[in-house]
């Protein structure tokens, strides 16, 4: 089997704490076939470029420091203040300077330039995310002829907002040199193929195969990541009887929970999911007293104004809520601040009579497959769950809403609190069904193999 060579913004290396779901199917992805796994290091250093090595079985690890002024440009400026906004659907967001984006390419560029000696022409490489779009091109002027992959983990937005970016053509571009781009959702994709159509030149062949103004061909297809089913429900099982979840049953005093677990940004809709648990208390005052919202928020990109914005918001909120509504006994949200460890997260889904995962736009969202992995089948809990997350087209038996319609997802939270036990055991079947078939296995070997056949 060819080499596997995976490029990351990050890199999960050996022994460190990184429990989420992508770096667990990334790393048995990359130790199936034996290969090299290539980022930044994390690490800001005077000068960009050193490199670090740690090997393990059949994988080398690879980093690379960058300067303070590199780390600038490239993650914390274009990366994270121009392409997440865009991509998100937030033209209002978007900071955009040439001086950011020369950063980004730069910092792409010295990938290319570490990784393109080692590259042997029969690896497979698969690069991931918005970090390192025009990675495949830098790498072709380097003489690179492997197979190249590139997956999206996050939203395509329409054609008109990336047409909306200065110099989108020459980013965008980028892309076709890539032999397969991978997206979330169908829908995705449609955009993707609007935009070649429409603003970059190009035209569509087919559906999922593209020829760019030069004649070169891609493909291109949605890949939904997924889960580690089997392994989030085993996890569960053991951590509801562990003491942390048992601490958070104890503190309900009977009250149904209702979890919502995000990392702090302004994608994730969490103003929004606020005022809707308001709106649910004052609509159904026949549950007041019923159910208690716990969300865990960790902060994310706090050097980030429009972040630091955020939180102060939450905040304010969260103490709106707690002072009209709550009672000697009973506070109605629990605002939290802090990452816990895995395990206590898949415990206290299992725990949660509901997930409220209601985002403004999400690529995916892992916490709706994982909330539904954890779950008892004989007394499930049900997820209320945007339809702007890629995870709704494959969970429709969720409760979908509208995040913006705080009615609609207030009601949710009632009828959610209020489901039948056979209603829920339903809707939970088919959903753990659907996981099963399609796992974090699965989504890795299909992407894999339809690259290999590109």
């Amino acid at each position: 089997m060819s080499r596997l060579v995976m490029v990351s913004n990050r890199v999960a290396l050996p022994g460190e704490a990184r429990a989420g779901g992508l770096a667990i199917a990334l790393k048995a992805a990359i130790e199936e076939a034996g290969g090299l796994w290539f980022g930044w290091s994390g690490r800001v250093a005077p000068e960009s470029g050193r490199l670090h090595e740690t090997a393990a079985g059949n994988v080398r690890y690879l980093t690379v420091d960058l300067s303070e002024d590199d780390r600038d440009a490239y993650y914390h400026g274009f990366a994270n203040r121009t392409l997440w906004p865009l991509l998100h659907f937030r033209m209002d967001l978007v900071d955009y300077s040439r001086e950011m984006y020369a950063g980004y390419r730069r910092v792409n560029a010295l990938f290319a330039e570490k990784l393109a000696p080692l590259l042997q022409d029969d690896d497979v490489v698969w690069v991931h995310d918005y970090h390192l779009i025009p990675l495949a091109q830098l790498l072709r002027e380097r003489s690179v002829r492997c197979r190249l992959g590139f997956f999206l983990h996050v939203p395509m937005p329409s054609s008109d907002l990336l047409a909306a970016l200065p110099d989108h053509r020459r980013l965008f571009e980028g892309l076709s040199q890539y032999d397969l781009v991978g997206f979330q959702t169908e829908r995705d994709l449609e955009r993707f193929q609007d935009y070649v159509r429409l603003f970059g030149r190009g035209r569509v062949v087919e559906h999922g195969v593209l020829e760019t103004a030069e004649g070169r061909r891609l493909r291109a297809g949605a890949f939904p990541i997924s889960i580690d089913t089997a392994g989030i429900s085993d996890l569960a099982a053991r951590s509801a009887g562990k003491a942390s979840a048992k601490r958070l049953g104890a503190s309900l005093s009977g009250r149904a929970l209702a979890i919502g677990v995000d990392r702090l940004d302004y994608s994730k809709g969490l103003p929004e999911r606020f005022r809707a648990f308001e709106r649910y208390l004052l609509r159904h005052p026949e549950q007041r007293g019923h159910v208690t919202y716990l969300q865990i928020a960790p902060v994310s990109r706090g050097e980030v104004p429009e972040y630091r914005t955020l939180r102060q918001e939450l905040e304010r909120l969260a103490g709106h809520i707690n002072g009209t509504h709550a009672d000697a006994d009973w506070t109605p949200v629990r605002y939290v601040n802090r990452n816990y460890p895995h395990a206590s997260l898949t415990g206290f889904y299992r725990l949660a009579r509901v997930a409220l995962v209601t985002p403004l736009r999400d690529g995916m969202n892992l916490v709706a497959k994982e909330f539904v992995a954890a779950q008892d089948g004989d007394d499930p809990g049900v997820l209320v769950l945007s339809s702007f997350a890629g995870a709704a087209r494959e969970l429709p038996q969720a409760l979908l809403v509208n995040p913006y319609d705080l009615d609609g997802v207030a009601d949710a939270i009632a009828t959610a609190v209020a489901m039948p036990l056979q209603e829920r055991r339903e809707r939970w079947q088919a959903m753990i069904e659907q996981l099963r078939r399609h796992d974090i296995t699965a989504w890795r070997q299909h992407f894999l193999a339809t690259l290999r056949a590109a």
